[in-house]
């Protein structure tokens, strides 16, 4: 049994609470939110986000964080991607040297270009940092639904240890050293499922859709390899695997605020009736960043950036995606003729 402390009770730390208890480890849950722990406290039930999952009473849930990270054998890091540097400096006091935190969230910094690993050895130099990225909504996985997903670490020692964790007969768990990319592929795919969203809200069908998440993840990967990431990460579970989920459920908060601004709402008001932190939104305007820095063509996260910050229609930006100059599927296959 390892003592674990899960910071973020949203949909996704309950989730993994609700996972590593029924592991049968000992979970600790932290929120910034007040209000959040007294409900878990008094209902054992995540109302808001979770509904419909019930909660060991063997979960703890507690508003003090130095509770909730100190001697643990491993802490997970759930809080949206917006907040990750805030809460780590938060958490920096109380971490021990050598002590693994496993980053949840999915997303990239705006200001920095940074992937979210690297925001927190940044801020806890002392912290081994892992990622676990793939297919896996929180509330399919609070419900015992079984998903397969990918933990990344630098060290293999650590990424077996983690993969032990959180393997169960309804999660398993694979490892990788590429680190980079799983978060790649986590971060860029939330702008892919915006499109997918923005397509279904505008009534287009199955062709459309599988169009978007090919062509998408041909994006990421083109991105992904230039800046280091590993073109088998993009083909596994935490790209294309991710990625089709994400664009395809209904689970996705970024698939249906794309929906919302298919149907002609704005980005502000999508992210209002979503009620919850669409990723997607914050990590457009870095990939497009990136893209340039590297110069990698992406038109299908250019338009959505000018969807979403340009005021442009989502019917005008699909327009324009078909008739961009003519090219080949594939530049590297030779032509024998």
């Amino acid at each position: 049994m390892a003592k674990v402390g899960i910071i973020g009770a949203g949909s996704w730390g309950t989730a993994i609470g609700v996972l590593l208890t029924n592991n049968g480890h000992e979970v600790t849950m932290w929120s910034a939110i007040g209000s959040e722990i007294d409900m878990l406290n008094e209902t054992h039930e995540h109302k808001d986000k979770l509904p419909g999952v019930v909660l060991s009473e063997k979960m703890t849930f507690t508003k003090n964080l130095k509770e909730a990270v100190e001697a643990k054998d491993l802490l997970v890091l759930a809080v949206p991607s917006v907040f990750t540097r805030q809460t780590a400096k938060q958490m920096k006091e109380y971490v021990a040297n050598g002590q693994i935190i496993v980053n949840v969230a999915k997303g990239m910094e705006e200001t920095t270009l940074m992937t979210l690993s690297e925001i927190v050895e940044e801020e806890i130099p002392q912290a081994m940092v892992t990622v676990l990225s793939g297919p896996s909504h929180a509330e399919e996985v609070g419900k015992g639904i079984p998903t397969t997903i990918v933990v990344g670490a630098k060290k293999r020692a650590i990424a077996e240890f983690v993969q032990e964790i959180f393997t169960s007969k309804v999660f398993r768990v694979y490892i990788s050293p590429d680190v980079l990319g799983i978060e790649l592929g986590a971060a860029l795919k939330n702008v892919v499922a915006l499109a997918a969203g923005m397509a279904d809200g505008l009534g287009y069908g199955d062709n459309t859709k599988a169009a978007l998440i090919t062509r998408g993840i041909a994006e990421i990967s083109r991105l992904g390899t230039a800046m280091g990431g590993k073109a088998e990460t993009f083909s596994g579970l935490s790209g294309i695997g991710d990625l089709i989920v994400t664009c395809a459920s209904m689970h996705s908060r970024n698939r249906r605020a794309g929906i919302l601004i298919g149907q002609g709402k704005t980005m502000e008001e999508a992210m209002d009736e979503v009620k919850m932190v669409v990723e997607g939104v914050y990590s457009a305007k870095a990939a497009v960043a990136l893209a340039e820095k590297y110069h990698i063509e992406m038109p299908i996260v250019e338009q959505v950036n000018e969807i979403l910050f340009q005021a442009k229609t989502a019917k005008d930006a699909v327009e324009e995606l078909m008739v961009r100059d003519l090219k080949s599927e594939h530049n590297t296959l030779p032509w024998t003729e």
